[in-house]
C-alpha cells in the first residue's frame, strides 16, 4: 500500500514539475507504447506459429534486408519468447513513463526499442521521414535529454522503495499482457484473409523469371519471406519459413533443395515442399501465385 501511495504521489508531483513540452512528449509516448503492447497482446496470431502476424514470420521478413539481419536470424529460433519480451517491455516502458517510475531508464528503454525497430523493419524506407520508428527514437531521446539535462545518466537505484515500485510496474505489464490475451481481436483472422484475397500484388515480370529460375519475395499481406519458382509447367511458391523453428530457408540449386541454415532441414520444392531430411517432417507452406498478363502475382 505504501508503495502504491508513493507511486501516486510521485506521479502527480512529476507531472506538475515538468514543462508543457515534456508533458506532451510523456503522454504521447507512454500511451503509444501501452497501445503497442495491447495491440500485440490482443492479436491471437502474434505468438502463434503459422499465423500471418506471427512474430517469427515478421522477424524472418525483417532479416532479409535489415542491417542487423545477422542478429535477427538468431532470434527466429526463439521467436515466441522474443515476442513475449517485446510485448511486456512495451507495456512496462509505457506504464513506467506514465507513472514516473524509473523515468530515465524507461525513456532509454523506449529509445533503444524504437532504434531497434527502425534498424529491423524500416531502415531502408525512402524517403527516411516516412519511417515512423526513427521518429519515435528521436522523440524518446528528446524526452530523455529534457529530463536529464546536461547530467550524466543516473546510477541505478536499488533502494527498497524503488525496487518495489519497479516490481509493481512489471506486475502491471504482465497483467496487461494476460488481459489482452483474454480479450483477443475478434476480426483479426477474418480481416487478414480478406486482405490476402484482395491484394493480387505484382511480384515480378514473367519475362524476368526464366524457366528454372527462382525469385525471393516477401508476401504483401502475410509479411513472410517466400520463394517463387518457374518451371516448364508454370509458377509456384513456398513460404521460406522453416517448419522446425522458424529460420529462413534458401534455395540451393546444386542440390535442388530448400535448405535451412540453422539445423539442416531440407525441403523438396518439386514435391510439394516435402521435408526430405532434418529435424522436421512438416512440409513448407505453399504460397498461392498466378500469372496475370505479363506479371506473376499473389493469388
Amino acid at each position: 500500500m505504501n508503495a502504491l501511495q508513493s507511486i501516486s504521489r510521485g506521479t502527480v508531483t512529476s507531472w506538475r514539475s515538468q514543462s508543457q513540452a515534456q508533458r506532451v512528449l510523456r503522454l504521447f509516448l507512454s500511451v503509444t507504447w501501452i497501445y503497442a503492447g495491447w495491440d500485440k497482446a490482443t492479436d491471437p496470431g502474434f505468438l502463434t506459429k503459422g499465423e500471418p502476424t506471427f512474430i517469427g514470420s515478421q522477424l524472418a521478413a525483417f532479416a532479409q534486408s535489415s542491417p542487423i539481419g545477422f542478429l535477427l536470424n538468431h532470434t527466429i529460433e526463439h521467436a515466441t519468447q522474443v515476442g513475449m519480451f517485446v510485448m511486456v517491455s512495451e507495456f512496462a516502458i509505457g506504464i513506467a513513463t506514465l507513472l514516473s517510475v524509473a523515468p530515465t531508464s524507461a525513456a532509454f528503454g523506449g529509445f533503444a526499442m524504437a532504434t531497434g525497430l527502425w534498424l529491423s523493419s524500416s531502415f531502408h524506407t525512402s524517403p527516411y521521414f516516412l519511417a515512423s520508428d526513427s521518429a519515435y527514437a528521436i522523440l524518446w531521446l528528446t524526452y530523455l535529454l529534457l529530463m536529464n539535462g546536461n547530467r550524466r545518466m543516473p546510477s541505478t537505484n536499488f533502494q527498497r522503495r524503488s525496487v518495489i515500485r519497479t516490481g509493481i510496474v512489471g506486475a502491471l505489464a504482465i497483467a496487461a499482457s494476460f488481459a489482452g490475451k483474454a480479450l483477443p481481436k475478434s476480426s483479426a483472422s477474418t480481416s487478414t484473409k480478406s486482405s490476402a484475397k484482395a491484394t493480387g500484388k505484382q511480384i515480378i515480370k514473367l519475362a524476368d523469371l526464366p524457366v528454372g529460375a527462382t525469385h525471393n519475395f516477401v508476401h504483401s499481406s502475410k509479411g513472410t519471406p517466400s520463394v517463387l519458382f518457374r518451371t516448364k509447367t508454370g509458377v509456384f511458391a513456398y513460404s521460406a519459413i522453416c517448419t522446425h523453428q522458424g529460420c529462413t530457408v534458401a534455395y540451393k540449386s546444386a542440390a535442388k533443395k530448400l535448405v535451412c541454415p540453422c539445423h539442416g532441414a531440407q525441403f523438396d520444392p518439386f514435391s510439394n515442399g516435402k521435408a526430405v531430411t532434418g529435424p522436421t517432417k512438416t512440409p513448407l507452406a505453399s504460397v498461392k501465385v498466378a500469372v496475370s498478363g505479363a506479371w506473376v502475382v499473389e493469388a
